[in-house]
This record gives C-alpha cells, sequence and structure tokens, in this order.
C-alpha cells in the first residue's frame, strides 16, 4: 500500500513485541497462511467488498467489467484443453491484484480485534497476544476460531499445516493453539515478508543468511566479470550485491560484533576485487570509491526511516514508536530546544536497547535542526550521507 511497506511492517510487529518482552511478559505469534490465497477470491464477494468501501460508479463498473468474462485453458505438448471459466481468483503481476487481495480480506480486523497484534501484508498476515495470564490464551484461541469461521463464510481456506505458532519469551507457558481442529506446530523461527525472525528476537539468523546469499551472488558476478574496473564492477556490486545485506534492516540491524562483521565481510570482499585502488586499507578503499561502511549506511537507514515516520511521509503513527518532545512540552529535558528531538526511554533488556525506537534515539537528537526540517526525503539522505561520510557522530 502507498507509503508503507515491508520495513514498516517489521517495525511496528516487533515494536509490540520486543516492548512486551521487556516488560517481561511474553508473546504468542501466529504466522497465517492462506490456502491459494489469491486464486480462491471470489468474483461476486469481491465485487461487494468493493462497494462496502465505498467504490462505486464507473471504477466498479471498470472492475465487474475486467473480472467478468475471463476464461483460462491448459497446453501440454501441444494438446489444449476446452475453455474454462474464471470465476475466482485475482490475477497476478499486476498492481490491481493484491490491492484487491487486501480489500478483500480486510475485514478480518473485526473478528481479531481483542488480541494484540494484527499485521496484514497482501497475504503474508501474522496474529498474535500478549500473554500475561490464562485469559490471554483463551482470547488468542478464540481468535483462530473466529478467523477459520470467517474463512469458511467468505469463500477462503487456510492451509493448516503452514500455520504455525512461535512463543517468544523466557516465561511463555508454551501454549497449544488448534484451527479447524488441527494442532498447529511451533517454530523456532519464520521468514516474515523476507526477513528470518527468531523467537529469542536477536537478528543472528538474519545476519548469517544476508551474508551468505550476498557471497554467493558476489561470486557469480565475480565469475562473470574478469576486468574488474571501478564503475562497471562497484555499480554491480551496488545493484545485485549490496540489497541483500540491508533489506528492510532497520527491523533487524545487529549490534554484536560477530553480526556486525559477517555483513561488513562481504564488502570487504568486494572492494578487495576492485582493480587500481588507493589505499592500503578498508576505510581508506572505500574512500576513494566513495563508498560508506556498511554500519554507516545502516545509520543512515535508520535515520531516514526515523524521518519518514516522524515527518510523515510514512502512512503510520509515528507514536508507536517515538515520544517527541514537542508534543510533552511542559516536560524539560537536555533536548527540549527542538520540538523534533525523541525523548529518550529506559528500556532494560538487550534486544529492547538495541531495537529500532531506542537505538536511533541519540543519534537523532544530534542531528542538527534543520537538517531534521528538511522538506523532502531525497535532500535529507543527501545531507545525512554527507556527515557520515566526514565521520559526524564520531565527534
Amino acid at each position: 500500500m502507498r507509503n508503507k511497506s515491508c520495513t514498516t511492517n517489521l517495525l511496528e510487529f516487533l515494536e509490540t513485541v520486543t516492548a512486551a518482552n521487556d516488560n517481561g511478559h511474553a508473546v504468542d505469534v501466529v504466522y497465517l497462511d492462506f490456502s491459494k490465497a489469491f486464486d480462491k477470491v471470489p468474483h461476486r464477494r469481491l465485487v461487494e467488498k468493493f462497494k462496502a468501501h465505498g467504490i462505486a460508479g464507473k471504477v466498479l463498473g471498470w472492475v465487474q467489467a475486467w473480472l467478468t468474462g475471463r476464461q483460462q485453458r491448459t497446453v501440454l505438448n501441444g494438446e489444449a484443453s476446452d475453455w474454462a471459466d474464471v470465476d475466482s481468483g485475482v490475477p497476478q503481476g499486476l498492481v490491481f491484484g493484491p490491492l484487491a487481495f487486501v480489500i478483500y480480506i480486510n475485514d478480518i480486523d473485526n473478528v481479531t480485534r481483542l488480541i494484540t497484534i494484527m499485521n496484514k501484508f497482501a497475504d503474508d498476515t501474522k496474529c498474535g497476544q500478549v500473554i500475561m495470564s490464562p485469559g490471554d490464551i483463551a482470547i488468542l484461541q478464540k481468535c483462530l476460531d473466529d478467523l477459520v469461521d470467517w474463512a469458511d463464510k467468505w469463500g477462503m481456506s487456510f492451509n493448516l499445516t503452514k500455520c504455525k505458532v512461535m512463543h517468544v519469551g523466557r516465561t511463555n507457558p508454551m501454549a497449544v493453539y488448534t484451527m479447524s481442529g488441527h494442532t498447529m506446530d511451533s517454530i523456532d523461527f519464520e521468514r516474515d515478508i523476507g526477513v528470518k525472525v527468531h523467537k529469542s528476537l536477536r537478528p543472528s539468523l538474519q545476519c548469517s543468511e544476508a551474508a551468505n546469499r550476498a557471497n554467493a551472488v558476489l561470486g557469480q558476478v565475480s565469475r562473470a566479470f574478469h576486468f574488474r574496473d571501478r564503475r562497471v564492477f562497484v555499480q554491480l556490486y551496488k545493484q545485485y550485491v549490496r540489497p541483500h545485506l540491508e533489506f528492510a534492516v532497520p527491523a533487524w540491524s545487529p549490534w554484536t560484533q560477530g553480526d556486525k562483521e559477517s555483513l561488513e565481510k562481504v564488502q570487504r570482499r568486494a572492494v578487495r576485487m576492485v582493480s587500481g585502488l588507493q589505499g592500503d586499507t578498508y576505510e581508506a578503499k572505500l574512500k576513494d570509491l566513495g563508498l560508506l561502511s556498511l554500519e554507516d549506511r545502516r545509520t543512515k537507514y535508520d535515520l531516514v526511516q526515523t524521518f519518514k515516520i516522524i515527518r510523515g511521509f510514512d502512512d503510520v503513527k509515528s507514536d508507536i514508536w517515538f515520544s517527541l518532545v514537542g508534543e510533552n512540552p511542559a516536560r524539560l529535558t537536555r533536548h527540549s530546544n527542538d520540538p523534533l528531538n525523541i525523548n529518550t526511554r529506559h528500556p532494560r533488556c538487550e534486544i529492547r536497547k538495541n531495537f529500532f525506537s531506542n537505538r536511533v534515539i541519540d543519534k537523532w537528537n544530534y542531528l542538527p535542526s534543520d537538517l531534521k526540517n528538511s522538506v523532502t526525503v531525497t535532500s535529507f539522505k543527501k545531507k545525512v550521507h554527507d556527515l557520515l561520510t566526514n565521520n559526524y557522530f564520531s565527534h
């Protein structure tokens, strides 16, 4: 959806989970899997959902015309089946497909309103509950029963063997949950919108996988291009290798030296492959190439994401993560001179201290006021990049 992303979805989810963990509470997270999600949406009911969202007139007529009269057939070894009418499913590969699916399942919020977590990203859906008493377990189980009833009512179904539960927290009672009589499997980790989330909430597993994938792609690039001039090879690195190291990274940015080094080693290896560089050290070669270290780039991503949240460029509620000085002017702090500064907090556990909404506070508050008041995201990115190039946060 516009101004929302995998990153904001993960940050919102993990904000709730890490905060509960810091308060000593357990959390049960259920990862749901729709069976043949995009293929099972009934066209007539989809049109009714469009109407319920206030879509009418020519737009609704266009949707109806687009869905009506669709046919398909199978061709194998030159032999074709008869044409068959398609009365369900939203075509994939188009912007409209995921949007139509989101509209169709949007009202599952009505049957999950009593639980703590309900996050949807197209057909990737997760729900959960902070567990403080047996009553919370009962609420989550009731929610799962209601979801099954909702799916039956609206012509959808869940792939029960792929619906899993993750028990987070040392005091977790490890409750057993069921859907349609099927006992859900308990998992240690799950790939959540492309990022591996472990029940410990540590990013080590994601760091390891990201480094392995990036190294594999870097190896393919190095074998394909034997002449590695800085212009072409660095561009290939930026386009094909580095994205594996930075996808949605504000949600899983590492803090232990081992995890940070596992990612940085990939860029060190890439830099060594470039021909004709000046300088003997990794830092000197980065400067020669005009690159930042991956650690500095993660700081940049954190600050840019904070800017987008606080200044409203992302369609999310900033108070999920931050309390601004300007929102409570009566409270005097050493940062009260800038209303866009973030009030500090005092988390207890290591996970919470190093999560996005806490680790970014000091660096954000240290930025010049005029930078935080940048007009566009692009101008803010450029200015932050310049500060990091000049080691601004080392002063």
